[in-house]
């Protein structure tokens, strides 16, 4: 569900009318419904109704601090994978103690930042972590809480690029080593090990490999409780999947991903922590667009438009679908045709779609990309001196600009030159 409907013809975000908003900070830019972002951080805390838990938003997904400022109104944690990540989420007025810091890859600086700031846990990855840990730890007089992130070598059923609970991606520890990491954490003076970690993938569209791996996080909870930790949280990740496709069967809903939970993990009397963030933040946002000319070509036909790969980078980089729609209702009797939908980028991967059905536009018409608030906007870029596009955020019929358009001059000046280049 979003709330991104037509009325009269014309696409709205809530109340506002998104010819509105275009007139007012130009083309592309991305717009985000709060009413959206709410209902699904809902959605998720219903299905869990009956279970001690707290849910972590994934700010990787979308971390505009008008987000995250939404999210922790609604009592979210956040999720973090590096120190940028945990500032931002101090920043928006999330607690310490709410904040999990999870990646590969955690550093020593980022380390102390969060020891020092206040952390709920560290989702450490490896030995190597757990031992850097604990020595950081001891040096600043403190204790880190962590869960051990397993890797049940599960098939996640998703896109290469996304998948993280095979054996040969690079997350986590093999389930199989794991008594042996906790025994050698819990031996640690600057090490508290609360739980346990597992994350299987992003876009899931099936629950049967959640199902497979939350069972096996079971059994090793009894083991290590059998060895004598004190396993009382259970961080399962999240990646639950979203309906990119409006014509497909949608993927499973977060009230069935809470049974499976229930099911397998729920009579261990753990507290359960979920790390959503395609959920929440994928169709609670869109990228609107202009298209600059329509071009015949030999045997098929281009919407040129004027956002690009550096804008929205999923469908070069993951072959991603995004459903893409006019913002003004084509009139009746106007037939959709196959089009090319293309941006100005001097590169054959700056291509959104391939024949895609589409009604009859012309140059400064609107188009909007659903499903773009996660993973749209965080992932952009400047390539080619283009600057980062506007992120809207509409409440009602409010809007109002949460990140602005720099001008040439202020992306320019982000540059040095050496003194002895003068």
């Amino acid at each position: 569900m979003d709330h991104f409907i037509y009325r009269d013809g014309i696409l709205h975000a809530e109340d506002v009318a998104l010819p509105e908003i275009a007139a007012s900070v130009g083309t592309p830019f991305y717009v985000y419904s709060t009413a959206t972002l709410e209902r699904h951080y809902q959605v998720f805390d219903e299905a869990l109704v009956g279970m001690d838990h707290f849910i972590c938003y994934a700010m990787k997904a979308n971390s505009n601090m008008a987000v995250l400022r939404i999210m922790a109104a609604m009592g979210a944690g956040m999720d973090v994978v590096s120190g940028g990540e945990y500032a931002r989420a101090i920043a928006a007025g999330v607690p310490g103690e709410h904040i999990v810091f999870s990646g590969v890859g955690k550093t020593r600086e980022e380390m102390t930042l969060a020891l020092n700031g206040g952390i709920r846990q560290f989702n450490v990855e490896s030995e190597p972590e757990l031992r850097v840990l604990n020595e950081v730890a001891l040096g600043l007089g403190k204790v880190a809480p962590i869960t051990v992130r397993v890797n049940p070598d599960v098939d996640a059923k998703t896109h290469a690029k996304i998948a993280t609970g095979k054996s040969d991606n690079k997350f986590g520890i093999p389930i199989s080593k794991a008594r042996a990491v906790y025994a050698e954490a819990g031996a640690m003076d600057g090490i508290e090990v609360v739980g346990i970690d597992v994350h299987i993938g992003s876009q899931l569209t099936d629950l049967a490999p959640y199902e497979a791996a939350f069972k096996m996080v079971a059994e090793l909870t009894e083991q290590l409780r059998e060895d004598g930790h004190n396993i009382r949280r259970l961080d399962l990740g999240g990646g639950l999947g979203i309906p990119y496709a409006r014509s497909n069967e949608a993927p499973p809903l977060p009230m069935e991903y809470g049974e499976v939970i229930r099911n397998t993990v729920g009579h261990l009397g753990c507290e359960i922590e979920i790390e959503p963030g395609r959920l929440i933040a994928g169709n609670s946002g869109i990228l609107v667009t202009s298209v600059i000319y329509r071009k015949e070509g030999e045997g098929r036909d281009f919407l040129i438009v004027d956002a690009a790969m550096n804008d929205l980078i999923r469908p070069a980089m993951y072959e991603a679908h995004h459903d893409i729609i006019p913002v003004v209702e084509a009139q009746a009797g106007l037939e959709p045709a196959p089009h090319d939908i293309v941006g100005p980028i001097c590169e054959s991967g700056d291509t959104f779609a391939q024949q895609r059905n589409i009604p009859p536009m012309d140059a400064g018409d609107l188009v909007a990309f659903r499903s773009a608030g996660a993973y749209g906007a965080v992932m952009s870029s400047e390539y080619n001196s283009r600057p980062l596009i506007p992120e809207v955020l509409v409440n009602g019929d409010q809007f109002a600009v949460v990140r602005a358009r720099p001008t040439y001059e202020e992306m320019i000046n982000r540059d040095t030159i050496p003194d002895w280049m003068d």
